[in-house]
């Protein structure tokens, strides 16, 4: 096994031991691909909404929010091209029985030549020291020149076939490269097929009157329905835009990787409706911004990077994603998109409703364009985790060397703020201290009261969680009204009056903090 699936094995075993994630159903055996938040995922993953939803709403006087239902008219979904294309091409492996997505199987092939271009980079840098000039070994060196050759002629293969929707190409690329399946090595595969995602249900139950309903495979088209409605009762101008955070619910046939694919899952979108002819200067306008927003979290810049889509989609005229350099691999955190007009025509069209803004100042009338972002709760809650839990060597409460688990979720994500501590269980004076200050402290913050083992064992477990403050209540509590505040990330304790803590608290886990950079 390798370095990055064991790390990967770490998470998925670290979320389920400490409340964070859950596999759903699991008395029954589970249900593949669906998870459950536990008590500190929810708080986490809430905070993460937050954050999202204060930058986008909060921040941007022309951005206001909706909450759209689940359930609507099936007319949308025709409308929105999801009845018709929102399809997936699948192959089946003859040998192990494993269902695989097509293009997902050759893109990984792509980036596997392309991991060998930055390899070769790589060791030419550390032969050539300072003077290497890398963009110049890209475009001279024969066997790099090759690589990328087969990089941009396999892309432009893929994305005719998907384009086209040219199943027995798919195939064809996949037999040409020899892929096979990565978990059996087998190469025995079966035709490429299309599969529709949505899950679908009825309306009623009278025999005879029943209506198809779909469970939505995405959050935007509630908010285009309501494009007038908000603008109308808003009198927003354009640009502007109309933010949601919501369930969405997709039939992966290849649901794996833990919570980065569910059935089941949850997105933060953001319409931004703007004149026709200037979505492609507030499509780079998005782009810097949403990179900024990751950065503002403490995210290692080469941890993200664009990635420009080869195949758009039907209603896009640009599109790119931000991918996260998870631990199978960079892979799609965000997506930013040029919507054009279509969705906002699509529905006047086959509603019979008028979708326009009369723009006052240009004296003309016309359907918007728009510019989306758009981001999975889930996705992120996992970038979190695999960015920030880490093993490190810290020195014991006798000095010598000794290996804790930390989770360095920026403090105003922590699922808990603090933890109260008493020294000793066994001795009421302190716990009854204890415990007066948690109930104080709890009506601003998400606080944990903990007097189960030794000291050291419960540090561990809080930083284990991520708690960027512990607070130690001993026998001088008593005696100076003073406790012991110590610092997950750099261990240093330091006694301060308890009226302080409040103050010491917010400063550390304010989220205006991290806000204060996207201004």
């Amino acid at each position: 096994m390798s370095q990055t699936q064991e790390d990967f094995k770490r998470i998925i075993s670290f979320a389920k031991e400490y409340g964070f994630i859950y596999p759903s159903s699991e008395i029954y055996d589970g249900l593949s691909a669906v998870y459950d938040y536990g008590p500190l995922g929810v708080e986490l993953k809430n905070n993460l909404k937050q954050y999202w939803w204060q930058s986008m709403v909060r921040l941007n006087d022309n951005i206001v929010g909706i909450d759209s239902a689940i359930f609507m008219h099936p007319m949308i979904w025709k409308a929105s091209g999801h009845v018709d294309a929102f399809n997936d091409p699948m192959l089946d492996n003859k040998d192990s029985k494993k269902r695989f997505r097509a293009d997902v199987l050759i893109e990984n092939h792509i980036e596997k030549v392309e991991d060998k271009i930055t390899k070769e980079v790589d060791k030419a840098a550390k032969r050539f020291g300072e003077t290497f000039d890398a963009a110049m070994y890209k475009e001279t060196n024969p066997r790099v020149m090759e690589y990328q050759n087969e990089v941009t002629t396999l892309s432009k293969r893929l994305a005719t076939a998907m384009s086209e929707g040219n199943m027995a190409e798919l195939g064809k690329i996949i037999e040409d490269l020899q892929i096979a399946d990565p978990d059996s090595g087998s190469r025995n595969w079966t035709e490429v097929r299309q599969f529709n995602l949505m899950f679908s249900t009825q309306l009623g139950n009278i025999a005879g009157q029943e209506e198809k309903l779909y469970l939505r495979p995405e959050t935007a088209q509630g908010i285009f329905v309501n494009f007038l409605n908000v603008q109308k009762t808003t009198r927003q101008k354009i640009p502007f835009g109309i933010a949601q955070i919501g369930k969405a619910f997709r039939n992966e046939i290849v649901a794996r990787q833990f919570i980065f694919r569910m059935r089941e899952f949850e997105q933060m979108e953001m319409q931004f409706f703007i004149a026709p002819g200037t979505e492609l200067d507030w499509f780079e306008k998005w782009k810097a911004q949403r990179m900024k927003w990751h950065l503002a979290l403490g995210t290692p810049a080469n941890k993200l990077k664009f990635k420009d889509h080869d195949n758009l989609a039907h209603y896009a005229n640009a599109a790119t994603d931000i991918q996260f350099e998870f631990p199978f691999g960079f892979k799609e955190l965000e997506g930013i998109h040029s919507r054009t007009d279509f969705d906002l025509k699509s529905h006047q069209e086959l509603s019979g409703k008028k979708l326009t803004y009369f723009d006052q100042e240009k004296n003309e009338a016309y359907v918007p364009y728009v510019v989306e972002t758009s981001i999975g709760a889930d996705r992120m809650f996992l970038a979190m985790l695999s960015n920030n839990l880490k093993e490190e060597s810290v020195p014991d409460s006798k000095g010598e060397d000794s290996t804790r688990l930390v989770f360095k979720i920026h403090p105003a994500l922590a699922p808990v703020k603090c933890a109260v501590l008493p020294l000793v269980k066994n001795k009421e004076e302190l716990t009854s201290k204890a415990k007066t200050i948690y109930d104080k402290l709890k009506l601003q913050f998400q606080c944990q009261y903990d007097d189960k083992d030794a000291i050291g064992r419960r540090y561990r477990r809080q930083d284990a969680i991520g708690t960027p403050i512990c607070i130690t209540v001993d026998f001088e509590t008593l005696d100076d009204n003073c406790v012991t505040v110590r610092d997950r990330d750099t261990l240093v304790q330091q006694r301060v009056p308890i009226e302080q803590l409040s103050a010491i608290i917010a400063e550390k886990t304010d989220m205006s903090k991290v806000l204060d950079q996207l201004v």
